[in-house]
């Protein structure tokens, strides 16, 4: 039934301009704005919908993952801009706030960060390879 649909996901912030600002500005993605809310454009044709709340509470999960193919320069550009990474205790996380599993077979590494709403966010390394 659904599945030649265009399908996107979505999440609520209590400032669309705030919004505007850091996933526009900070993250430079490509985002439209139309009736109020913000469309996030992905490579591949993948989009997001951000939308105000009033009542918003930020998500207490990771509502928005970012591969890269090197962390480390991904989170220098996030650290330039003023973004602080997520530390969670009881994570092996390094000095700049990056988990590196010690066997790839455990998964990727990954760095969180927040949106000023408060939603969890992530930078996550994955090899070209993955992508075929």
């Amino acid at each position: 039934m659904f599945a030649n649909s265009h399908a996107f996901s979505g999440f609520s912030v209590d400032d669309i301009d705030a919004a505007r600002s850091f996933y526009g500005g900070t993250l430079d993605l490509d985002a439209t704005e139309a009736h109020g809310m913000l469309t996030l454009h992905f490579e591949g044709g993948g989009e997001s919908l951000i939308y105000p709340k009033e009542d918003h509470e930020p998500a207490t999960f990771t509502v928005l993952y970012f591969p890269v193919a090197d962390i480390d320069a991904a989170v220098d550009i996030l650290a330039a801009s003023g973004v602080e990474l997520e530390r969670y205790p009881g994570m092996p996380q390094d000095k700049r706030g990056i988990v590196r599993p010690p066997d790839p077979e455990d998964g990727p590494s990954i760095a969180w960060f927040k949106d000023p709403a408060g939603n969890i966010l992530a930078v996550l390394e994955k090899d070209e390879e993955e992508d075929a």
